[in-house]
């Protein structure tokens, strides 16, 4: 994509300000306050200021927003992290040459340098009186549409940085999600828990069913595999003595993008010892609760065209009842696969004959039970088959002690009692590995060396896993996964920009560039002379 007419009178300009003797990257700012601070400085001054300029003299600096030239007067905003403010460059005040100097040379987008007085326009706004204005960062590319702004979906998550600058609701989002991570780590650190880090490569994957991404190890001559869980590594530090841990983590699963779904995704997940699924399941709507308190300040906030309330205490059916109630089918009746598989697809299931039946009932959750779920809903006790870490009901050994949230239809928590039974556990592996003798691509390996740490003896646990990335969806609501992640998984497109060759002329205004080719460390074509 060859440059066009906006980039090309930019690099003149670069070109420009060269031959003068200006550096457009300068190393150094000296800001002294943000637009924020700036207009708290001067309304707190103000009162004693008799409607004159603030004699203290500020620095402020930022990204050009506006520019609006009244001849012998130019009225310009200024962008930072903080908010705007106005920078009001008069000839009395800056010169002849530094206002003809702005106008050739400032363009939107453009990160300039003010020193100045604060004082209140006519109409009101809080201003910067320049004095002196410096250039911090040329930007060779002009910024979007001031009117519409960035609005094609593939170029705001390609571009990213260029949908933060153009959208201000897209940063708000980002500063949610900081904020739910941030009271996350504050409710668990206050009730003792301790945050590690486990390994993101792992030579045996586990603790969920999924997937998994596969490398190649070179030093150690191994396959490794991206984690798809932290469980079985967090359980193995209970085993070692730890009794609260957490770790809010990347997970990979090799799975298909939807707007639920992104195969590189953040988890939470935690791990008690002396506490069974009741109690986790209270710490879970404590902690929320307690999230959405400090993030958006109300417990009530629109999904779509619904309004979700957290008000405890959340609503709690069973597995067996849900699927009852929105479905006809008793799992604990039905319990051969083509039976299942028969009922499934009479209701309209989309799954295959080869289908196992663990994966057809969770099928059947996903279908017809999770989208009736909107406000917050504990599903509670699924079948051993479906939850090969959880361990059984005493009362009902074809039970697990496990639940789901779901909240807006999405399925957010998942929990168990952990099983800590090393020989159940591996009773459990085995008939993962039956599963996925049967094609069940997603059932877990056996992991030996977890059977030996269980065998070291691990306490009664409670374990709960929550997905970062679709609490901030339903705290921002935001329909799809990618609207919350910086920068998702996208398809590379089959032609670059095709900046590195547009751009090569130019690479001349690089300080230092001539004497590098003149010695052979570089050439106009980039490389090694």
């Amino acid at each position: 994509m060859p440059l066009n007419d906006q980039q090309r009178a930019r690099l003149e300009k670069l070109r420009e300000l060269r031959q003068q003797g200006i550096d457009p990257y300068p190393a150094r700012s000296h800001r002294q306050l943000t637009a924020a601070q700036a207009h708290a400085v001067f309304t707190e001054r103000e009162p004693h200021l008799g409607g004159q300029p603030d004699p203290e003299p500020v620095t402020l600096a930022g990204r050009v927003v506006s520019v609006r030239d009244m001849g012998r007067t130019v009225f310009s905003h200024i962008r930072d992290g903080s908010g705007a403010i106005q920078l009001f460059l008069r000839r009395e005040f800056v010169g002849d040459d530094q206002l003809a100097w702005f106008k050739r040379y400032v363009d939107l987008n453009d990160f300039v340098e003010a020193d100045g007085h604060l004082f209140r326009t006519r109409t009101g706004e809080v201003s910067l009186e320049v004095h002196a204005l410096r250039l911090l960062s040329k930007a060779l590319n002009p910024p979007p549409d001031k009117w519409h702004g960035l609005t094609d979906v593939e170029t705001r998550y390609r571009q990213r940085y260029v949908d933060l600058m153009a959208n201000p609701d897209t940063r708000q989002i980002f500063v949610t999600r900081a904020r739910v991570i941030r009271a996350i780590r504050q409710y668990l650190d206050e009730r003792g828990f301790l945050e590690v880090e486990t390994p993101t490569l792992q030579p045996i994957y586990g603790g969920a069913a999924a997937r998994p991404f596969t490398t190649y190890y070179h030093a150690l001559d191994q396959t490794f595999y991206l984690r798809i869980s932290d469980e079985l590594y967090l359980k193995r530090l209970l085993v070692g003595g730890y009794e609260r841990v957490y770790e809010i983590c990347k997970d990979f699963r090799n799975e298909g993008i939807d707007a639920r779904h992104n195969p590189e995704f953040t988890m939470l997940e935690f791990y008690a010892a002396y506490a069974d699924y009741h109690d986790i399941m209270q710490m879970c709507e404590e902690l929320i609760v307690f999230a959405a308190r400090e993030a958006l300040g109300t417990l009530t906030f629109q999904w779509g065209d619904t309004v979700i309330d957290l008000t405890p205490p959340w609503a709690r059916m069973s597995l067996r009842e849900a699927l009852l109630r929105f479905t006809g089918i008793d799992f604990l009746e039905v319990t051969d696969q083509p039976t299942l598989y028969a009922r499934a697809r009479a209701l309209g299931a989309d799954v295959e004959p080869t289908t196992v039946w663990p994966r057809i009932l969770d099928e059947l959750l996903k279908t017809f039970v999770r989208p009736r779920l909107v406000q917050p809903t504990f599903i509670y006790d699924y079948p051993v088959a479906l939850s090969p870490l959880a361990k059984r009901k005493p009362e009902d050994p074809r039970l697990v002690e496990r639940f789901q949230l779901f909240v807006g239809g999405l399925e957010l928590a998942n929990a168990y009692t952990e099983l800590n039974d090393p020989l159940d556990q591996l009773y459990r592996f085995l008939e993962q590995a039956r599963d996925r003798a049967q094609g069940d691509e997603e059932a877990m390996p056996i992991d030996e060396d977890f059977i030996n740490a269980l065998m070291y003896g691990m306490p009664p646990t409670g374990g709960f896993g929550l997905g970062i990335d679709r609490l901030v969806m339903l705290f921002t609501n935001r329909p799809t996964i990618r609207e919350v992640i910086l920068f998702p998984q996208l398809r590379t497109k089959p032609q670059p920009l095709g900046l590195a060759e547009d751009l090569q002329p130019y690479l001349e205004l690089v300080p230092g560039f001539q004497e590098s080719v003149s010695t052979g460390s570089a050439s106009p074509e980039g490389e090694a002379g």
